[in-house]
């Protein structure tokens, strides 16, 4: 079968899937969005995105990036959300959000922190309670050794990547997301994606790829394995906080984040991986 074939069949479940949970939920219908605004890649990327990472932007268009693999407007369940034209502006429409249980919940929402345009971006499960308090993701324990991945391991600066959560409120007692949960928040993650358009996303944890993917295999099956969602490289891999709980398998993200580097065309070190 031709590869576009295979696509759109991939493509068609994926829709059917998604829907079929809307209706679950109670929704009978979609919202119809305006299509995205062109914005035009800078003339040289920042250092942050390239000469820094010895990194090239992607040859694909933003029209291309933004609706491959199951983009589109289709997933933005808010009116208006497709109009957002910046992350500045995204972060405005959520505003102070109510939409979901978890709201009276928290401190503070945590949206996502880095550059703008860069060409990888990690994404989370949720904010714990450091994040909560200080309403940027990754800042505590686990937080400290994704920039060790970062910073020592790859070579960059955290500034230079994007770091955001597919849910932006802590859930309590750090339990895991709900499925109603995700549900209210992952049209703000695939805003975010197709905004920062990155080179590559690293999945870190099984709720985080679970949400990316719209699939319930485990983890420890899908870390390591290229994947791709809204037209960008996914490569999946475990969580810091699980590492935190076991080490033994830093080896194995450490894998992960060679081919990722492999991927960005970033120089491997010749030390092995971040203590």
């Amino acid at each position: 079968m031709p590869h576009n074939a295979r696509d759109r069949i991939t493509l068609q479940a994926s829709l059917r899937d998604y829907l079929e949970q809307l209706r679950e939920e109670g929704l009978d219908g979609l919202p119809i969005a305006a299509p995205h605004p062109r914005v035009e890649p800078s003339a040289a990327l920042q250092a942050a995105g390239s000469s820094a990472a010895g990194a090239t932007p992607s040859d694909s268009t933003p029209e291309t990036r933004s609706t491959a693999a199951g983009g589109g407007d289709l997933f933005y369940r808010y009116p208006g959300l497709a109009q957002t034209a910046n992350l500045d502006e995204l972060r405005d429409f959520i505003g102070d959000c109510q939409r979901c249980k978890l709201a009276p919940l928290r401190t503070k929402l945590v949206f996502g922190t880095g550059y703008p345009q860069a060409q990888l971006m990690f994404v989370g499960e949720g904010p714990g309670a450091d994040e909560d308090l200080q309403g940027e993701p990754f800042v505590g324990r686990a937080g400290q050794l994704l920039t060790d991945i970062i910073e020592r391991g790859m070579g960059l600066r955290r500034a230079q990547v994007y770091i955001c959560n597919v849910i932006k409120c802590r859930p309590p007692d750090n339990r895991n997301p709900e499925p109603d949960e995700v549900a209210s928040c992952e049209s703000f993650l695939f805003r975010q994606i197709d905004l920062v358009r990155p080179r590559v996303i690293v999945g870190l944890g099984t709720f985080a790829v679970q949400a990316l993917l719209k699939v319930k295999t485990p983890i420890s099956k899908l870390r390591g394995r290229w994947q791709e969602v809204r037209g960008v490289r996914l490569m999946p891999t475990f969580h810091p906080a699980y590492l935190l709980r076991n080490p033994a398998d830093k080896r194995l993200v450490w894998m992960d984040i060679q081919e990722v580097m492999r991927e960005l065309k970033l120089p491997l070190p010749r030390r092995g991986a971040p203590a």
